[in-house]
């Protein structure tokens, strides 16, 4: 019996047949976040290259991520998605071999720049095919009816493993060496390789499959969505701390923690409205805090003012990747929900891609503030977007939607 027409389960039950398998997207990210915070540090004291080679060298990983969306997603639709994600811890693992060969040859700094670069490049391989792969597999445990349960506990495990790797990362170099940054990698892609390797495949769903560019039109406006509501996040990961320094405020690191916090607790706590409500109305909703938490950032007369619009944004924005996903995917057939669920991806990485470079302008232009009025107006805009597919679905509901 599939999971689809399974006996219903208790939403204990059904959570803890997700996480163990979205347990590897966060030993992924894990691999991801523990250099992170390192390795800009690395390449420009100790390399002595400059901060733009620096910055380049870590952003590398984000390219490698979006090139290979596609190959993830018919990976995780034809080979299965337990396969899928081991070959993506593999290629995590694989980017760890080669970060310990580039802090050895340190005194190569062209061949140690060279082979960051490259575990760069395949780590984001390797984040591409865990991600997608991991989240295929959960939606396979305890079907399609959970898709937003799925994708919401990925995206915690995600956020987690990231809040978590990052001071870990550093701590590591700081008390042993750079060298135990790429052993520890090596040791958790290892360690969810082996633990893979004991949980049960899901049957590969076989049928009708999409072109992969059939799927991305067909998902595109959602896909649009998420990346107009990926620019608040954006904007705060890269400046909310040089906005706090500009008006000489305090505890910039606070604000990133309260949103992390409000964001891991929307999902926890309203990952279930998106099954209640449909992922249309949810996702209104949520654009609409965004918008309000990013508009007080721009007017914030006072710190404690900036942290509470922190908080909203990290509200509003925690559920707009599962509601427009659920969405998204239902408009495939079973068959290609890895290509939908990979190709919708694309769009958080092309915003946060985007929004790094085109926000810097409006700052430099205009002012720190302004990048939150930036994202604001984006939000505001995904509000009318998702308005407008929620009306088209009501007057012609999931026509081209799978079953």
């Amino acid at each position: 019996m599939s999971a689809d027409t399974a006996t219903p389960r208790s939403e204990f039950a059904t959570t803890l047949q997700i996480i163990p398998v979205v347990f590897f997207t966060f030993i992924c990210y894990l691999t991801i976040g523990i250099p992170l915070a390192v390795l800009p540090g690395y390449v420009h004291d100790d390399l002595g290259f400059s901060a733009i080679i620096a910055g380049a060298a870590i952003s590398v990983q984000y390219l490698a991520t979006l090139a290979s969306r596609a190959l993830a997603g018919r990976s995780a639709d034809t080979l299965g998605p337990k396969r899928t994600v081991a070959i993506g811890l593999i290629g995590c693992g694989t980017s760890g071999v080669m970060l310990l060969l580039a802090v050895l040859c340190a005194h190569w700094p062209a061949l140690s720049l060279s082979l960051l670069v490259l575990s760069r490049l395949v780590l984001g391989f390797g984040e591409s095919l865990c991600g997608t792969g991991a989240i295929l597999w959960g939606i396979g445990r305890v079907g399609v009816s959970h898709n937003a349960r799925v994708i919401s506990w990925n995206g915690i495990a995600t956020y987690g493993a990231l809040a978590i790797g990052a001071p870990l990362g550093v701590a590591i170099a700081h008390l042993v060496g750079y060298t135990a940054l790429g052993i520890v990698v090596i040791a958790l892609a290892a360690l969810g390789y082996y633990l893979a390797r004991h949980i049960a495949a899901v049957p590969i769903v076989h049928g009708e499959r999409m072109s992969y560019r059939s799927v991305f039109m067909r998902v595109l406006p959602h896909g649009i969505g998420l990346a107009l509501g990926s620019a608040g996040f954006g904007s705060i990961a890269t400046f909310i701390t040089l906005f706090y320094a500009a008006r000489h405020w305090p505890n910039a690191a606070l604000s990133l923690t309260v949103f992390g916090t409000l964001f891991i607790g929307a999902r926890l706590l309203f990952a279930n409205t998106i099954k209640t409500y449909g992922g249309f109305r949810v996702a209104i909703v949520s654009f609409s805090f965004e918008c309000v938490g990013l508009l007080m950032l721009w007017l914030a007369p006072e710190p404690h003012f900036a942290l509470a619009g922190a908080a909203l944004t990290g509200f509003g924005f925690a559920l707009v990747f599962p509601a427009l996903g659920v969405e998204a995917v239902g408009l495939v057939p079973p068959a290609s929900r890895g290509a939908a669920l990979s190709a919708y991806s694309v769009f958080l990485d092309l915003s946060l891609g985007i929004t790094g470079p085109l926000a810097g302008y409006i700052a430099g232009a205009f002012g720190y503030g302004s990048v939150f009025l930036f994202a604001a107006t984006a939000s505001a805009a995904a509000v009318a977007l998702s308005t407008m597919l929620y009306l088209r679905n009501a007057r012609v509901p999931n026509a081209p939607a799978a079953t």
